[in-house]
């Protein structure tokens, strides 16, 4: 390009001392057609001196430092000018002999929002309000005497584009502008007539938008800290401005059209959108990209080494198939409803009509047999009974027979479902916006259903005419379908959608033709004809068809819920059907947060910054109350899977025979005790049943104590074992944490043995050995008092204490020490039994010990409430002594029968090999991104159990914020799991054992994505 100036830093450190009196270490900013300069000094503080173009004229100069002043007044963060030496506002330099002018600014603090991996909803909405005000700030700012014909000013885009179009070599991304240029060239001049113009800045890219990003919270920080480069101002449409900002804040998100919305909605808060501006955004957002390809396409041409050129246009390119797949008058709907229109300007008089007419509207059922005084309303939603969360047991026949069965119930010949209800049902990859598990899906349901037999006669509530018909034959489509157009008085027209019609239905269809109120319109289809559902009419209403005829979706992203529920009004504003026979509302998020918080302790803690709402679970996946899939990568309760169909059916079963205590004989509690002690090592063989891990472990303490007369037990730091008082004593965990009290006297801490953080590492063969001696220095401080040893006990992976495991040799050593001094050793294996680390099915095994006791909980009951301590004869012998042992549901017939069939399920489903496999892909993976990121100190792991421990430098100080980050970003992804350890700062994986090989390559993927922002963001 002709007059880019082109001096060396050194050059440059001469131009700025003898100009502006600056010195220091001069780094080069990236530029189009200038050179800009980063100059720092000693003292931390910079200037930023830029070089401008040789063709550019002093006015423009002048009037950027205006603008830059007008802006600062409005409280815009923007540069301050640094005048020359002697006191003017530039200078003058020489190369080669052409002139060029230089001027000095401030520099800002902050970074370039290009910089950042992640753009959360604050810091879009920032950047659209700074933009909005400095919109504001302009209105007054003449340029009359600018070049307006720039290639950069959007107003030209159309002849740019036609002009440079020659130059894409890339075929579909040539289509898709070229279908752009078509839609923006249909927009009538009366449009663009009507638009507001101002000055704007014209270049408000993520590189000319400075960010402090404030913390590491993956809900909130990140603000604008400043304004760059003016020096493409123009007067245009106004609505140019936000086009061109939207155009770079959607590039590389899942969600571009949402994105554009944020930052309208930031802008429209303190400068007013008009409709008409919004319904040329999306479009100017496209073209302002169509612009960039072109004209790089020709530059790149023209100078293939100037890398600055396409530094937006990868992800350009990899954002355009999914604006392409945007309808433009939905991403119009999208952004009116961001910035508080409604989602159509004629939604408000179609229900008003609506209103006038479901007198006349109710009296005509749309299926024959609807009572719409006395209709049978089914739940289909996320926890319905009648919906599975096995997705098998959804499909057409299955489900349609439980629907079939409800109808016979209540003796009814239709079944209504319901309105804006979200739903597990849809599972067709066109509901999907994307190709992962965890990637949103639509599921909010936009109509009404009518289930009934097949042939029932279907009618049209309201005069029309046959705008559409089709047969869609994708699996889970409509099948036959039927599009009437309406009108009302005022000559507004919207639509009703009639789907999974028979074919014969649509024989004697044609466009334009009338439908009379009560007129049929076919019949329902069989299941072969409606493509995967039950036989049904799906009835929907829509203010308008947006151009997608009988492609209209049914069904809705919960992120747009708000957008689809205002295009597609409730139907029974034509149905009428009593509010009586619709099911209760279920409660909102927030209205069970509020709930929760009022009648709940305030102690009783949720999980990351914006809570999960979970409604139903089904083995390795958790479904919120949008219908959202998250992997469950936390929860190692529900051992075998959520709602495992096996322990579901053998609960039921038992609870429909019998449920009592053990002061009655009964075989299901010997059964399980018989089969439990088969998976331990002699000499445990007896066994006592609890409802929980922390009853088994107050037990523990009773026999232990029992068993030796004495009281002084030893625990390892950061341990945790329950949440009653006694255990709370034994928990350094909980009594050395906030509200706690310490230990009583009778409690004695032993070093964590971490081979990452302890005072022994991984690479001392004898950590093990070493960490155990406290034990023994314990013991004589013990005896110097007169005062012997009760026990030892601990997890045999420390999980709280950071999802740790033990060093080869350390609980060999400590067990024969705590026998050599009287004392019991209990296992605490709540967290690592029943194969979960994948190596042996209880993790002691992998030292080679055998416990006094065995502690189990939470697992056993795949989520029913089970504890089991098992001992040796010898220690149950010296518990009997007298006093009975009684836990009134404790081994109770249910609770054995379902912890028998869990044993069952982990045996003959092979679960423990699977850990492994799975495992050793986890772990391993992570272990090759702790070699990209300094930030992961430590990855360990079997099976699946391990952590992630997160450092912030080579001291390896704990990253507890950045690991509290990870989480509420992976939670963000629809991938849950937590943090633990003494710091906070391990992110752990302990999830059901189904979680299985695409669950670890999709976490493991994530993983590396949020460090990625982590990095970005971090100061």
């Amino acid at each position: 390009m002709i007059g880019i100036p082109d001096f060396s830093t050194s050059e440059v450190l001469v131009l700025a001392n003898r100009i502006f009196g600056r010195a220091g270490v001069v780094r080069p900013l990236p530029s189009y057609k200038d050179q800009n300069f980063w100059i720092e000094a000693e003292s931390g503080k910079g200037v930023v001196l830029k070089i401008v173009n040789a063709g550019e004229p002093l006015e423009v100069i002048r009037l950027q430092q205006m603008a830059m002043q007008q802006a600062v007044q409005a409280g815009i963060p923007c540069p301050e000018m640094i005048t020359t030496l002697s006191g003017e506002n530039w200078g003058r330099a020489m190369k080669n002999g052409v002139h060029y002018w230089i001027w000095c600014m401030s520099h800002m603090p902050g970074r370039p929002i290009a910089t950042l991996r992640y753009h959360n909803k604050k810091l879009l909405f920032d950047w659209g309000r700074t933009l909005g005000a400095l919109d504001k700030a302009l209105e007054s700012l003449d340029v009359a005497f600018i070049n307006q014909n720039t290639e950069w000013n959007l107003s030209n885009a159309a002849s740019v584009i036609t002009d440079k179009l020659v130059y894409v070599a890339d075929i579909h991304i040539r289509e898709w502008i070229e279908q752009v240029l078509k839609q923006y060239s249909a927009i009538p001049e009366e449009v663009w007539a009507g638009l507001r113009q101002s000055t704007i800045h014209n270049d408000a890219n993520d590189h000319n938008f400075l960010v402090n990003p404030s913390g590491f919270s993956a809900m909130g920080g990140g603000q604008i800290s400043a304004v760059l480069d003016f020096g493409d101002m123009v007067k245009a449409h106004t609505i140019n401005e936000l086009a061109i900002a939207t155009a770079y804040a959607c590039l590389d998100k899942e969600h571009p059209i949402q994105v554009i919305g944020e930052v309208a909605k930031g802008y429209h808060s303190v400068n007013p959108l008009s409709e008409t501006e919004l319904s040329v955004l999306f479009v100017l957002v496209c073209m302002r990209l169509s612009v960039s390809i072109c004209m790089a396409a020709k530059e790149q041409a023209l100078r293939p080494q100037d890398a600055y050129i396409g530094v937006s246009q990868g992800p350009i390119r990899r954002t355009i198939p999914r604006l392409a797949a945007i309808n433009m008058k939905t991403a119009t709907a999208v952004l009116r409803v961001a910035c508080g229109y409604s989602a159509s300007p004629k939604q408000s008089q179609i229900k008003a009509y609506l209103a006038t007419q479901i007198t006349q509207t109710r009296r005509v059922p749309v299926v024959s047999g609807l009572e719409s005084e006395d209709a049978l309303v089914i739940d289909l939603g996320v926890d319905s009974p009648l919906v599975a969360g096995d997705p098998i047991q959804n499909v057409a026949a299955v489900l349609g027979s439980r629907i079939v069965t409800e109808m016979e119930k209540h003796n009814k010949q239709v079944a209504v479902g319901r309105y804006n209800e979200p739903r597990l049902l849809y599972n067709a990859p066109f509901f999907k916006t994307g190709t992962r598990l965890t990637d949103e899906s639509r599921t909010i349901h936009l109509g009404m259903d009518f289930f009934a037999p097949v042939g029932t006669m279907v009618f049209a509530p309201l005069a029309g005419t046959i705008h559409a018909f089709a047969f869609n034959p994708l699996p889970q489509d409509y099948g036959g379908v039927v599009l009437l157009k309406h009108l009302t008085p005022e000559g507004e027209d919207f639509y009703t959608l009639y789907g999974h019609l028979s074919r014969a239905s649509l024989l004697d269809k044609k466009v334009g033709q009338e439908v009379r109120s009560g007129d049929p319109l076919g019949e329902l289809g069989s299941e072969a004809e409606n493509v995967g559902w039950p036989p049904h009419l799906h009835f929907q209403v829509m203010v308008d068809d947006l151009g997608l005829g009988t492609d209209f979706p049914g069904v809705a992203l919960a992120s747009e819920r708000n957008v689809w529920t205002e295009l597609s009004p409730d139907p029974n504003e034509i149905c009428g059907i009593a509010s009586r026979c619709f099911p209760p509302e279920k409660p909102s998020k927030a209205n069970t947060w509020s709930k929760r918080q009022l009648r709940l302790g305030a102690n009783l803690s949720l999980g990351y910054d914006e809570p999960v709402k979970v409604l139903r679970g089904w083995k390795q996946y958790l479904f919120d109350e949008t219908g959202r899939r998250y992997i469950d990568g936390y929860n190692n309760v529900p051992h075998v899977g959520h709602a495992h169909p096996r322990i579901v059916e053998a609960a039921c079963r038992q609870m429909s025979i019998l449920n009592t205590n053990t002061r009655y004989l009964h075989d299901a509690i010997l059964e399980y005790a018989e089969a439990l002690c088969k998976t331990l090592p002699a000499p445990l063989s007896v066994c006592y049943f609890l409802n929980s891990a922390s009853e088994a472990n107050e037990l523990a303490l009773r026999m232990a104590r029992t068993a030796t007369r004495q009281k002084d037990l030893m625990v390892l730091d950061a341990a945790y074992h329950g949440h009653t008082t006694s255990l709370i004593d034994i928990s350094p965990y909980k009594h050395n944490g906030p509200g706690g009290n310490g230990p009583p006297n009778w409690v004695h801490t032993l070093p964590l043995p971490d081979l990452f953080r302890g005072a022994y590492k991984a690479e001392d063969l004898l950590a093990g050995t070493k960490y155990a001696q406290a034990v023994y220095a314990k013991i004589e401080e013990l005896k110097a008092t007169g005062r012997g040893v009760c026990g030892f006990i601990a997890e045999t992976c420390p999980s709280v204490g950071g999802q740790l495991f033990l060093p080869k040799g350390y609980l060999s050593t400590v067990y024969q020490a705590i026998r050599e001094g009287g004392g019991v050793c209990i296992a605490d294996e709540v967290q690592t039994g029943l194969g979960r680390i994948g190596t042996h099915f209880w993790a002691f095994e992998a030292h080679g010990v055998v416990p006094d006791m065995v502690i189990m909980g939470k697992p056993l009951g795949n989520g029913h409430p089970i504890g089991v301590l098992v001992t040796t004869p010898e220690i149950a012998a010296a518990f009997h002594n007298g006093m009975e042992f009684f836990s009134t549901f404790g081994g109770n017939p249910v609770s054995c029968v379902v912890g028998r069939e869990v044993l069952n399920v982990v045996q003959e489903e092979n679960w423990m090999a699977h850990a492994k496999h799975v495992g050793d892909r986890l772990w391993g993976q992570l272990r090759v991104l702790q070699s990209d990121f300094p930030i992961i100190g430590d990855v360990r792991g079997s099976g699946l159990f391990g952590g992630v421990e997160l450092v912030r430098d080579a001291l390896q100080t704990p990253a507890d914020r950045e690991a509290q980050y990870v989480v509420n970003r992976m939670r963000a992804h629809g991938i849950l799991i937590g943090t633990d350890g003494p710091f906070h700062n391990v992110v752990k994986i302990r999830p059901p054992m189904p979680f299985d090989i695409e669950n670890a390559d999709l976490l493991v993927n994530r993983f590396g994505e949020i460090l990625h922002e982590l990095i970005s963001i971090r100061p």
